[in-house]
């Protein structure tokens, strides 16, 4: 049997990247997938038929995750065509890097917002759902700069360190209730939001890494199925970091 078989999963800004690695492999793994994406472009339905593909129900949703009601009407949405939700994935993310000095006002409200206000905006709305089912898995894509800050993303760290304090809390919260919060703390992902560093900032990142590689979407999509699957149902109020071993 497949570690997902039967469940629903909700993935947030999964049309690309980490996202939609992770999408994939729920989907390997037997889960019916709905994503979110902020409009549904060539990238989501491209995703949609992907995930389509491997035999499981799959659906796109447009949706602005930084905003409360927008998230609720999708939400149940998503509960009316697929009867429930197992699991959620709050992985919807932007940069808008730069000093604290020079940063805006915009630059950091549109982080926070897209960031962190989204997974409390989707915790929010499944909530309800997961306690009806007695049963639940939210996992909160973070970073390591969460955990350790950088230099010219305070916005960015900020959104990432409250994702690992919103997981912690939601845990304590709702473990009565048989749902899981837990977080995930990448390091440096080869991803198009990477893809644009040039190859010297790439070979010094590198040169950090006691693996001495970057990791992949993949990496990240694995560690995020064992936290949804049952093979971690006795874990709760964690941050795993997922970055070749670069802060040890």
């Amino acid at each position: 049997m497949k570690l997902l078989e039967g469940k629903v999963a909700v993935v947030t800004g999964a049309a690309r990247g980490i996202g939609k690695a992770i999408a994939i492999k729920f989907a390997q793994e037997g889960a019916s997938v709905a994503f979110t994406d902020l409009n549904l472009d060539d990238n989501a339905r491209a995703t949609e038929a992907e995930i389509a593909a491997l035999g499981v129900k799959a659906k796109a949703y447009a949706s602005n995750a930084a905003l409360f009601d927008d998230t609720h009407a999708v939400v149940s949405e998503i509960v009316k065509e697929f009867g429930r939700i197992d699991i959620l994935i709050n992985n919807a993310g932007i940069t808008k890097d730069g000093l604290m000095m020079r940063m805006t006002e915009q630059q950091w409200d549109a982080v926070i917002n897209v960031n962190l206000k989204s997974a409390f905006n989707f915790i929010h709305a499944v909530t309800p759902v997961m306690m009806k089912q007695k049963s639940g898995s939210i996992v909160n894509m973070a970073s390591v700069v969460g955990v350790h800050g950088n230099a010219g993303q305070s916005n960015y760290s900020a959104s990432k360190a409250g994702m690992i304090g919103l997981a912690k809390s939601v845990a304590q919260e709702l473990g009565s209730r048989g749902i899981r919060a837990n977080a995930i703390a990448p390091g440096f992902i080869i991803t198009d939001m990477t893809a644009v560093l040039s190859e010297e900032v790439k070979a010094e990142w590198e040169k950090k890494i006691p693996l001495r590689r970057g990791g992949t979407p993949e990496d990240v999509a694995n560690t995020c199925l064992y936290l949804a699957s049952d093979l971690s149902s006795y874990i709760t109020g964690q941050v795993i970091e997922v970055n070749g071993g670069i802060y040890t």
